[in-house]
């Protein structure tokens, strides 16, 4: 997969699907040279055009060349200081204040498999399913090394890279900026793709094109954040969901990240994503290194869908790890929304007769259930069970759960401490904070400062002995504010910088000693909902809330957004109560489940305050989803239309089972409109000489104003060929009225 022809200086990386290729230029630069469909061979058919350009410099060795300037080429992890002025991929300040290094190529080596990357979540895969290329760049006056990892996949088309950056010399060297991956493109006709929100209304698709000068979007609050996510696509500006070039980077990272594009003065582009270098400041000892975190690039020429398509893959197959990643996600009831902190034995036993009466399979108890948490101003960090709410402790309310059926689940906040807590009066230096100025709160809450080994030993003592007290199969941990004050009383002043990265390398550590001491207990991540969705917190945790909005309507967008990089089976999805606690509005039952259906299915309400009508409903929707889960969480995803495009009214989903047998359509239509045309879905990715049965229709619930006949275009058991589906499609029989949700079922005859 990966080949090196010594008489041309190109590597090249190449699977059935892809094509990555790198140059070395004069034995020293190493150049990009091309990303893409994959082709046969790469023979240079377009050489690199040197000519001269006023104000761009040459290199020293080459004054007297006009037309060679790094200004122009396009570099694969360029510096800063020798006459390119674009932006750099690492920066350096040496102990002598001066920020200019020169790495030349200096070796390299390819092997089979992938390695780890110490201390980080990064994609795994075997001998047989991957192959690594490792370049070594070394600086001339022998103070630095960087080592750049980029690993291909066998049947994917993604490229994962990383870069190491290694002290050399004999004095510190502080590191400024350090980027897990840089590329170049020679011109800029893209359209830019992120994913920007805030708390519950998180990854909406913003696209706009390139513009000449820097765009950025980024992170600065220490997680990965609501607001933007550590996500950037290029797409040429015909690209559509389902055809064009699109060019996808996420990473596998949970802190503050950036990702910015620079379109330069002759029209190329320039992209560099990785740790964000706002205050970034790492000092690198004599032999010291700093390991980049690991970024995961996706090529695409069947558009958004087969972008996703790829992330899906490689985050299902080669990041989340352990028992659960291919087992089937249970239905679960959490009671936050049916009782907030107001709850105890009596109440959670009723709502556990109550799930196993409707066919669920896992209770969950939420925040309050410790210390002396009526609210949440207090008891955060005291990991020790109100004795008073449930009397016979957790192993009580688990075995209760259990001998209904059900497996249990529990509530955590382990990175966060009450000012009202017996933690912070014992250690109030355990907070991160300025020791001059006040600490401001979130939630009336403070963060653990997690650069501090005994905080993560506090962490991983006090989280295993509650999990060892009962039989707890299921964890929900979440991440309810974000860092202010980001300095440790326990790091000295050369090293503050050091902070927010060390806070979630010290994260990383924790999860790891936690998931790998429990390996039976199912985690989901979350943090307000999807204020920390990505692909390293899956790393530890398979799943992850996807939002504290559980509107029906909000819902589309949100876990839309998602899907551009991650898979349904890792986005929590849950039915609430209406009218909706975060917008008010009231949508059908059947809209709110459908919905969920496409997650990790599950109840955020009351379940015992249903009428006998709505647990007649709940029952047959478990049922259905029980059916269905295999294809739901397991199968490939397609959007086949979204909430951003057009007006945004409607939304309509795929899922194919992984042997392409069964079929699950879902469309909804936000408002009614009069007048309207009737809507068709062509179908994607069916075999087309194959015939698909509709088995199963779920239409939407009509009103009194409706005078089309109950199921006129229902479609139940009639077949239709994979082209005719794909092609001519199928109709949606018209309703009139708000909030309509369909579903059908195809079964592959």
């Amino acid at each position: 997969m990966i080949t090196f022809d010594e008489s041309t200086g190109i590597f090249h990386l190449r699977n059935e699907k892809v094509s990555y290729v790198l140059q070395l230029v004069r034995g020293k630069y190493l150049l990009h040279r091309y990303w893409g469909k994959a082709v046969r061979e790469f023979r240079d058919s377009r050489p690199f055009q040197a000519i001269d350009r006023a104000f761009s410099p040459q290199p020293a060795a080459y004054e007297n060349e006009r037309t060679f300037s790094l200004d122009v080429l396009p570099r694969e992890y360029p510096d800063y200081g020798h006459g390119d002025f674009r932006l750099p991929a690492y920066a350096v300040r040496l102990a002598d204040g001066t920020t200019v290094t020169e790495l030349w190529y200096d070796s390299h080596e390819i092997k089979a498999g992938k390695p780890g990357l110490a201390g980080l979540p990064a994609a795994y895969a075997s001998d047989e399913e991957a192959e690594t290329l490792t370049i070594r760049l070394c600086d001339t006056n022998d103070v630095l090394v960087i080592e750049l990892q980029y690993t291909i996949f066998a049947d994917q088309p993604v490229i994962a890279r990383n870069a190491r950056i290694i002290n050399t010399g004999e004095l510190p060297v502080d590191l400024l900026n350090a980027a897990s991956f840089a590329m170049d493109f020679a011109d800029h006709d893209f359209d830019r793709v992120n994913l920007w929100g805030g708390h519950a209304a998180e990854r909406s698709i913003e696209r706009v094109p390139l513009m000449r000068g820097q765009q950025e979007n980024s992170s600065r609050r220490g997680a990965s954040s609501h607001q933007q996510s550590p996500f950037l696509a290029l797409l040429r500006p015909d690209t559509t969901e389902t055809a064009g070039d699109a060019y996808g980077f996420s990473l596998v990272w949970s802190g503050e990240f950036s990702f910015k594009t620079e379109v330069e003065q002759f029209g190329s582009t320039r992209v560099v994503g990785g740790i964000n270098d706002f205050e970034f400041k790492w000092q690198l000892e004599p032999e010291a290194a700093f390991q980049t975190p690991e970024a995961l690039l996706v090529y695409s020429d069947a558009g958004l869908n087969g972008m996703s398509q790829a992330f899906h893959n490689i985050v299902r197959e080669h990041i989340v790890r352990g028992k659960h990643q291919h087992a089937l996600r249970p239905i679960l009831v959490n009671n936050w929304e049916a009782t907030y902190f107001d709850f105890d034995d009596e109440k959670i036993d009723k709502l556990a007769d109550c799930a196993a009466d409707l066919g669920l399979e896992l209770l969950v108890l939420d925040d309050g259930w410790f210390g002396k948490r009526d609210d949440d101003n207090s008891s955060l960090g005291d990991w020790v069970v109100n004795l008073q709410k449930l009397k016979q402790g957790l192993n009580g309310v688990a075995e209760s759960a259990h001998s209904r059926g059900l497996r249990f689940g529990l509530w955590f906040e382990p990175e966060m401490i009450s000012a009202d807590s017996d933690l912070y009066r014992a250690h109030p230096e355990w907070v991160l904070q300025v020791a001059d100025y006040p600490s401001s709160f979130g939630r009336h809450q403070l963060v653990l400062d997690l650069t501090r080994q005994e905080v993560q030993d506090y962490i991983v003592e006090s989280v295993s002995k509650i999990l060892k007290s009962a039989p707890i199969d299921y964890v929900k941990w979440d991440f309810n504010r974000h860092l202010t004050e980001a300095f440790s009383l326990s790091l000295p002043a050369d090293k503050q910088g050091e902070t927010k990265t060390r806070f979630v390398l010290g994260l990383y550590a924790v999860l790891e000693r936690i998931t790998q001491a429990f390996p039976e207990v199912l985690f989901e991540s979350c943090s307000g909902g999807g204020g920390r969705f990505d692909a390293g917190m899956l790393y530890y945790m398979p799943q992850t809330w996807t939002s504290d909005n559980t509107d029906a309507v909000c819902r589309l967008s949100i876990q839309s957004g998602t899907s551009l990089v991650f898979p349904p089976v890792t986005m929590g999805a849950h039915v609430s109560v209406v009218p909706n606690h975060q917008v008010g509005r009231v949508t059908s039952l059947q809209m709110r489940t459908i919905c969920a259906m496409a997650g990790d299915f599950g109840y955020e309400l009351d379940i015992t305050r249903m009428t006998d009508e709505e647990k007649a409903q709940v029952r047959e929707h478990v049922a259905l989803y029980k059916e269905l889960r295999p294809t739901l969480q397991f199968g490939s995803f397609y959007r086949l239309l979204t909430p951003f495009t057009g007006k945004g009214n409607e939304t309509a989903w795929q899922f194919v089972s992984e042997d392409g047998k069964q079929v699950v359509l879902m469309y909804f239509k936000t408002l009614a409109q009069p007048a309207s045309p009737i809507r068709t879905l062509k179908l994607t990715n069916l075999a087309e000489d194959a015939r698909y049965k509709v088995t199963r229709y779920l239409p939407a619930q009509r009103t009194s104003m409706d005078f089309g006949g109950e199921g006129s275009t229902s479609l139940v058991g009639q077949s239709f060929y994979g082209d005719e589906l794909m092609y001519s499609g199928m109709v949606v029989e018209k309703i009139d009225t708000d909030f309509a949700a369909y579903l059908w079922v195809l079964e592959k005859e």
